[in-house]
Order: C-alpha cells, then sequence, then structure tokens
C-alpha cells in the first residue's frame, strides 16, 4: 500500500475539506490560544507556524502520517548508519561529521576516529592560515584564500562565510568560484596578489569539469605571474575522496584533505569541505557551528513530533505541496548575510527530492519536492511581493529574521523587523472590501475615486507563511538553522519513499556536457546530436 492510500493520507484529506473555505482570519479569531499552539521554540530559534492554513486537529493528523511512513524508524536508521542511500549503497553520515566526541558505528566501521582526525588536522592548517604562518612565494604569509569548488563544494561553505561574516578573520579575504564563466574568476584574479594567494580545489572525484577547469586556470596563473620557479604546492590545497589525483595535479600529499562517499554534496559543508570557512571564522567558531548543528540533531532523533521542529516543518511543507496544491515555496531571508541561504535551500531541496521515482523504483504517485525560490525579503517587498500579494497563486513563505543585528546601526534593526512581521502579517489577512473602502473614505476620496481604484486596493490575504526567528546570528544558531532543513528534507523524502541522497538527474548533464564540448570545435562530432544542438553549435563555430 502506498502513502497516499493509507488511512493517514485519507484522514488529512479529510481536514483538508473542512478547511478549504475557512480562512485565516477566521482561524485566529476562532482560537485565541492559537500562537502558542502552532509555535515551537528550541535552542535560539523560534519557529511561528500559526499563520499556515491548519489547525492543531491538522497537526495531529500530519504527525500520524509521519508514524505511518516510518519516519521514527527512518530517523533511527540514518543515526545507526544504515545504508539508507539505496541506489548507491551508501551510509549517510553527514549527522557524524558534526558530534563532538564518541563513537558513530555505520556499516562497516567506526567512521569517528577519522572525522575527529580530520577535523584536527583542518583546525591545524587553518590556524597556520590566520596566524600568518601558511607561506607563499619567497616566504610571503597568505593573505587570500579562493576556494574552488561547484554545487555543494561552494554553495554550503559560502552561504555559511557570507552569514558569519562579522566574525571573520579582518587581515584575511576568502573568496568562492564555482561558475565556467570567466567573468566570475578573472576579475578575481585580478584583485589579488598571487604571492599571497592560497587556491582550496573542493571535488570529491578531482574531475568535476567547472572545478578542474578554474584549478587549471588559477595553476597556469600563478605560473604566468610568478614564474617558472613558483613552487604550486604553497598555493594550494585539495579536499578530494582521490587523494592521488590531487597529488598529481601538484597538492602536496599532507595538504590533501578527505571526503568520504558517505558524505553527499549538498549535506558536505560540516566536513573538509568547509576549510576555507574554518579560515575565515576559526576553528572555535567552527565547531560553535557543528555544536548547533549536533543539538538540532539530538532534538530531532528525540523529540515527539509535535514538538519537533523538523518533523513539524517537513509535515507543513506536505501539507501545502500535496493537499493544498502548492507548487513553488519561497524562502525569504531578511538579513543581509543570510543572502545565500535561499540558493543554498535550492540545491538541498530540489536535487534532495526533485525526484518522481521512489527508493524502490516505482513511480510516485503524488507530487514532490515544490520548486524552491526567493531572496533577501527587503528587497523582494520591492520587487516579487507584489505577486504574493495580489497574484492570485497559492505561494507559502518561510520568513527567517535575526532579532539581534550582526552589524548594529541605529534604527535599523528595528525597522527590519517591522517589516519583517508586517509582509507576514498583510499576507496572511490582507485587507478587505469594507477596510479599503474606510481607508479611502477616511483619505476624503470622491465616490467615484473609491469605486475607481477599490478593486486595485483589495488583498484577499490567506497566503501561508512560516516565521523562524533566530536569537542572533551566530555560528551555534546558524549550524542549528542549516541542521534544521537537513532533516525537514529527510523526513519529507520519507514519507514521499524517495531517496533523498542520490542525483541522478545531475550526472546526465554532466555526461552529455563532456560529448558535447569537442563537438564545440569539431562538426564531425556533432553527427550525433539532434538537430536543434547541433544547429547551436553550428552557431557558436560560426562566432566563437
Amino acid at each position: 500500500m502506498t502513502i497516499t492510500s493509507s488511512p493517514a493520507w485519507a484522514a488529512i484529506e479529510a481536514q483538508r475539506h473542512s478547511l478549504q473555505a475557512v480562512y485565516l482570519r477566521e482561524l485566529f479569531a476562532q482560537n485565541p490560544e492559537r500562537v502558542r499552539s502552532l509555535s515551537l521554540s528550541f535552542d535560539g530559534l523560534h519557529y511561528d507556524f500559526s499563520k499556515q492554513r491548519l489547525t492543531a486537529e491538522t497537526v495531529q493528523s500530519l504527525s500520524a502520517l509521519a508514524s505511518a511512513a516510518g519516519v521514527r524508524e527512518a530517523i533511527e536508521r540514518m543515526f545507526a548508519g544504515e545504508r539508507i542511500n539505496v541506489s548507491e549503497d551508501r551510509s549517510v553520515l553527514h549527522v557524524a561529521l558534526r558530534k563532538t566526541d564518541g563513537a558513530f558505528p555505520a556499516e562497516p566501521f567506526d567512521v569517528m576516529p577519522e572525522v575527529l582526525e580530520t577535523r584536527q588536522r583542518m583546525a591545524e592548517f587553518a590556524e597556520q592560515v590566520r596566524e600568518g604562518r601558511c607561506l607563499g612565494h619567497h616566504g610571503m604569509p597568505i593573505r587570500s584564500v579562493v576556494n574552488i569548488g561547484i554545487g555543494g563544494s561552494d554553495l554550503g561553505p559560502k552561504m555559511a562565510n557570507q552569514a558569519l561574516r562579522s566574525i571573520a578573520h579582518p587581515a584575511l579575504s576568502v573568496h568562492y568560484v564555482s561558475n565556467l564563466d570567466g567573468a566570475q574568476l578573472a576579475p578575481l584574479l585580478q584583485t589579488l596578489d598571487p604571492r599571497t594567494t592560497l587556491f582550496i580545489v573542493a571535488s570529491k572525484t578531482f574531475t568535476t569539469q567547472e572545478t578542474m577547469l578554474n584549478a587549471n586556470t588559477a595553476r597556469d596563473w600563478l605560473r604566468a605571474n610568478l614564474g617558472e620557479e613558483v613552487v604550486l604546492q604553497n598555493h594550494f590545497v585539495a579536499v578530494s575522496s582521490r587523494p592521488e589525483r590531487a597529488v598529481e595535479f601538484g597538492v602536496r600529499a599532507d595538504r590533501v584533505f578527505p571526503l568520504w562517499d558517505w558524505v553527499g554534496g549538498r549535506f558536505s559543508l560540516w566536513s573538509a569541505v568547509g576549510l576555507a570557512l574554518m579560515i575565515a571564522i576559526g576553528p572555535h567558531a567552527f565547531g560553535e557551528l557543528l555544536a548547533g548543528a549536533e543539538r538540532m540533531d539530538e532534538h530531532f532523533r528525540t523529540a515527539p513530533f509535535e514538538r519537533n521542529l523538523p518533523v513539524m516543518m517537513a509535515l507543513i511543507g506536505i501539507w501545502n505541496t500535496n493537499f493544498l496544491g502548492a507548487t513553488t515555496h519561497a524562502v525569504l531571508p531578511y538579513n543581509e548575510s543570510l543572502k545565500y541561504f535561499p540558493p543554498f535551500l535550492q540545491q538541498l531541496e530540489m536535487e534532495s527530492n526533485g525526484k518522481s521515482v521512489g527508493a524502490g523504483g516505482e513511480s510516485i504517485d503524488c507530487s514532490t519536492s515544490p520548486i524552491v525560490w526567493g531572496g533577501l525579503g527587503n528587497n523582494g517587498q520591492h520587487a516579487f511581493f507584489q505577486l504574493l500579494h495580489q497574484g492570485g497563486r497559492l505561494v507559502p513563505c518561510d520568513f527567517i529574521v535575526a532579532v539581534r543585528s550582526d552589524y548594529p546601526l541605529p534604527g535599523h534593526q528595528e525597522a527590519l523587523l517591522a517589516n519583517c512581521f508586517a509582509q507576514s502579517a498583510a499576507l496572511a489577512f490582507g485587507k478587505n472590501e469594507d477596510e479599503v473602502r474606510a481607508g479611502m473614505e477616511k483619505e476624503k476620496l470622491a465616490p467615484e475615486e473609491i469605486e475607481r481604484l477599490l478593486p486595485h486596493r483589495i488583498f484577499k490575504g490567506n497566503q501561508p507563511s512560516s516565521t523562524l526567528l533566530l536569537t542572533s546570528l551566530t555560528p551555534r544558531t546558524l549550524g542549528s538553522l542549516i541542521a534544521l532543513y537537513e532533516h525537514k528534507v529527510f523526513v519529507q523524502g520519507v514519507i514521499w519513499g524517495i531517496n533523498s541522497f542520490d542525483q541522478w538527474g545531475v550526472e546526465l548533464g554532466k555526461a552529455m556536457a563532456s560529448r558535447i564540448l569537442p563537438a564545440i570545435h569539431d562538426p564531425a562530432l556533432a553527427a550525433d546530436f539532434d538537430a536543434s544542438t547541433q544547429s547551436l553549435l553550428a552557431f557558436c563555430r560560426e562566432h566563437l
């Protein structure tokens, strides 16, 4: 029996029918305790989901669905190190990466000794760079670090680096390069001193096309500027599961940090992939990031579903996607430092659960991951929020904001919070005809002008959203926030019957690109491609 044919699914469908014609205004009016019963707090995070179009009874039904889908058992299987990534026959052990001590037995051995050893090596190297003891050309201290990666080897550390920039080393610059387009790397290189620049090449296989092309360009740049006598080993570090390839590229063996096959790219921030981040914020702050995630792991593993932040966030997403019919989900951070959080979540959610085939190879008979999008909320208010308010589409939103600013200026944080709370309230409750009319009468507009403008100023509201408050944006709260969304994705994958830890769609595009690349210059190699691709290649050959 599929989850969609289960009694638990039918019970939620009944909830949907009973709430179909009920607006958020009514739900709040009917229950003075609504906010208290539909809010959760844990370790510096406060999650208010009272503006979602559901009730406490809906939450109970959703929790029963999680039980019926075997979420508790799936959680235990992951934390037990079982091979839950079935298509690749691998364990999923990113939770081991943030454990501070103890054992983490997994098939076929305890991974913690190697995790702790690598973390210590990272800390020692990071301190060398931070203290000016890591030397580049002619013994000059490294002052610029460039992380070269893509996907999980870029999005996670770049996002966290931006989020924690207020505590970054003041004399070190840390940059992230991922795009094949030279417009990212070339202007950056123009600002750097090759004598004092260190490149971190992060690639699990050390064959990733984008990463290796950028790494080769960086190597050529060093040679062009410093001459053939340059000691390239002083300017490169690698993170890879294939150390021999990194050494062949020119990285010293003791500067290759491991990345294991049981760490998925989008869950790899906590591993040596976070080396550039650790250099920026320091080993202690990086440890606090891990500690925040570890705290969320324990909460996720032990809290009952109805008091469990990741589980409730996941179930609300299931409700909005599978029962209310939402196809997109907007993530709206109000802190400038969290501007890379939406693109980080795009990979985390859509690469994990953007699938229509179940873990056992069967077709999924319900919608899975929504399209995740978003951006800085304050800027969005002057751009895409118009569609949220009056576009007529159902777009559930996550509002995210830290109560205390990481860059305090008088009056700024209060205004930021006011805007965030105003938008979530406006989306939920809107403005009806009577309210609009009364407002225009107060403005002393003429009756005919009121009638003309009335349709334009009505806001239907009833747009669901949750608000996630952080006491402040610290390594600890950021670690908890990231782990919260990681576990949300896992729970949704379990309910949908998806393996959230493979990404075969990504692999298809890589394989096709490697076939097309040589055909850009050689027309004979294009004969096997479709007519459209052949035409595109011909146009490029004409204008390159």
